[in-house]
């Protein structure tokens, strides 16, 4: 009976990998969460002048909690402790990335919670987010209809992983060096 429950292990563990390269979002989800408990810096690599800010400031994503189903990587902009960012399996071959935007003393910023699902199987190196209904619709009523086309993107590859927001006239890229993690800030 050992031998063929050995077999039964064998035979799952090698299935596994193959199941990961045939789901482009697990793939990604399982490659994220090795970067569990790390920091690493960044620099904007495209935008525009409504950029400073970020061009100015120490930028530094950590990959802080890693679940099943979630990891959340607060993305700090300086001394600007409020975004995060959370990538959410749904389902077996989708994901989701909202941001959560949060004041000083915890409570939800207005602007909250927006992003979307993937709807392209995408790669194992990037997924693309279109915005969602919901954010659509917070971001008609908080006057920004413009944001009405988001579609954000994260993307890895061996050395870098990228935010990018993108939309009809409008890109902005942060990079940051998976190859060089910083302590926390």
């Amino acid at each position: 009976m050992r031998p063929v429950l050995a077999l039964a292990a064998l035979v799952w563990l090698s299935a596994a990998p193959a199941a990961l390269a045939q789901n482009p979002a697990a793939a990604f989800f399982e490659g994220l969460g090795r970067h569990c408990g790390q920091s690493f810096a960044g620099q904007v690599v495209a935008g525009d002048e409504t950029d400073a800010a970020f061009r100015e400031a120490e930028l530094v994503m950590t990959v802080a909690s890693c679940g099943e189903t979630e990891i959340r990587i607060p993305f700090h902009v300086g001394e600007d402790r409020s975004r995060t960012w959370v990538i959410t399996r749904i389902g077996e071959d989708r994901l989701r990335l909202k941001h959560d935007h949060r004041h000083e003393d915890g409570t939800e910023d207005e602007i909250s919670q927006y992003g979307g699902d993937s709807v392209a199987p995408g790669t194992a190196a990037r997924q693309s987010f279109p915005a969602d209904a919901e954010s659509i619709t917070l971001f008609t009523r908080t006057n920004r209809t413009v944001s009405n086309t988001n579609v954000w993107s994260l993307e890895q590859s061996g050395e870098t992983f990228t935010y990018e927001l993108a939309r009809p006239g409008r890109l902005f890229r942060v990079a940051f060096d998976l190859t060089r993690p910083i302590s926390p800030p």
